[in-house]
């Protein structure tokens, strides 16, 4: 594929993104955003395309979800489900995460399809490998599937994919609990892969044996592996 014909490519799924957006009025609070302004003032974001500069957002992370809201869960009601094709399905409440399962730390860079990148952000939470040992995976499964508590978003990945060690169930984000417009208490980390796959507010793990359905944004024409660097029709820096 050529550049000119990478380059048109992404540039109508980045339009199709923003539209989506934009429709859906997909904005927090000034108050919110400032408040992550004042967080993450230390930060630095590679933005190469400058079409963030068209949403509203926190002028380095940027702050957008199609819902229209910024669901709201509490450490002490949250609780993790791991079911489908598992020898054990889990509940798992905030704290068991947090102290009963191996703790992991990294840092790592956030980048978003659309170009900006959030240099060594630090991580902190469980991999997808050690919850999914906890609950056993049965013969015949293949994928995971990813549910949001906002209601809209999902996500996949391969049982390969989830079982790197890079691959995070966190519930730390810049060196500090994940905060609510973050997608906390807890949210999806998959460091060598764009930003959509990072699911924010992550309820449930359905361990499946198909593809199908594939995530959200994947039915609106992203890649389904969003390899930084080797997807999407973009050229940037692995994380």
């Amino acid at each position: 594929m050529t550049e000119a014909a990478e380059g048109t490519r992404f540039g109508r799924r980045a339009v199709l993104g923003l539209l989506g957006f934009g429709a859906a009025g997909v904005v927090f609070g000034s108050k919110a955003q400032g408040l992550v302004d004042k967080a993450l003032r230390p930060l630095t974001v590679r933005d190469r395309t400058g079409l963030t500069s068209y949403l509203p957002g926190s002028g380095r992370f940027r702050i957008y979800s199609v819902t229209g809201h910024s669901p709201k869960r509490t450490a002490a009601e949250y609780r993790l489900t791991v079911d489908g094709l598992v020898d054990e399905p889990l509940s798992l409440t905030f704290e068991e995460l947090r102290t009963g399962l191996p703790q992991t730390r990294l840092t790592k860079d956030f980048q978003c399809v659309t170009g900006w990148r959030v240099e060594d952000v630090e991580w902190a939470g469980v991999t997808v490998a050690d919850v999914l040992d906890r609950a056993g995976v049965a013969a015949g499964a293949t994928h995971l599937r990813f549910h949001s508590f906002d209601g809209t978003y999902t996500e996949t990945l391969t049982l390969d994919q989830a079982r790197r060690p890079d691959v995070l169930v966190a519930h730390v984000m810049l060196g500090e609990p994940v905060t609510r417009v973050h997608g906390g208490p807890v949210r999806l980390y998959v460091a060598p892969m764009y930003g959509y796959k990072s699911l924010k507010w992550l309820e449930r793990i359905e361990v499946t044996d198909s593809l199908e359905p594939v995530g959200y944004w994947e039915e609106l024409g992203y890649d389904v592996d969003a390899w930084i660097g080797r997807s999407n029709g973009r050229r940037d820096e692995p994380a």
